[in-house]
């Protein structure tokens, strides 16, 4: 129990760590890419601030168990859920907008500071991940799981953001950005469906 309690408590500093960087996260890369015209940068703001979510819902879970421990099972359904339908809500917003922009043929503009942060995520995010990973495993958790699924998918959206703002900052191919934000749909979309296909087996 006493090895449950210290790994429960690296999972609460680990949310904390999520939400407060992520903040600051979702914020740059919002006014940015907004200022850039940037949909898979404004996009990327977006599922940091849904990592943000999440990362409140998971430190409530924790938090909860913490309290007591007769409340794991139903905390632990309701952060499933949400953290699936979090990303599901992404995944519409990107297909929608991304659309949109290949049809109107809006060009965003370069963002240095966009391709900064998402150059920055790309290092900070796998190390959450792979810490929140093990900690899930020891926890025997699916919301924190699905947690640090959601926190790999943010490192794969800084990737493929960094790629679209590089190839339209270089080579002037606006299509990129949208492309890149069409092509974090499937590793949404399958994180999001299998927390809600989860909570819906338990």
């Amino acid at each position: 129990m006493t090895h449950r309690l210290t790994v429960l408590r690296r999972g609460v500093l680990l949310e904390v760590a999520t939400v407060g960087y992520n903040v600051v996260e979702g914020l740059v890369a919002i006014l940015a890419g907004l200022a850039a015209g940037s949909v898979a940068l404004t996009g990327f703001g977006v599922d940091s601030l849904i990592e943000v979510t999440s990362g409140a819902i998971l430190w409530w879970r924790l938090r909860a168990e913490l309290g007591s421990p007769p409340l794991r099972a139903v905390v632990e359904r309701r952060a499933t859920r949400l953290a699936g339908a979090l990303l599901l809500l992404l995944a519409l917003y990107l297909a929608a907008e991304s659309v949109r922009r290949i049809v109107t043929g809006e060009h965003p503009h370069e963002s240095p500071i966009g391709i900064a942060l998402t150059a920055l995520s790309l290092v900070v995010m796998p190390l959450l991940a792979r810490a929140k990973l093990h900690t899930a495993a020891a926890l025997d958790s699916r919301a924190l799981r699905a947690d640090a699924h959601e926190t790999i998918v943010c490192a794969w959206l800084s990737l493929t953001t960094l790629l679209g703002l590089l190839f339209n900052a270089l080579l002037g191919w606006w299509w990129a950005d949208p492309v890149a934000a069409l092509a974090m749909l499937p590793l949404i979309l399958r994180e999001g469906l299998e927390s809600l296909r989860e909570d819906a087996a338990d």
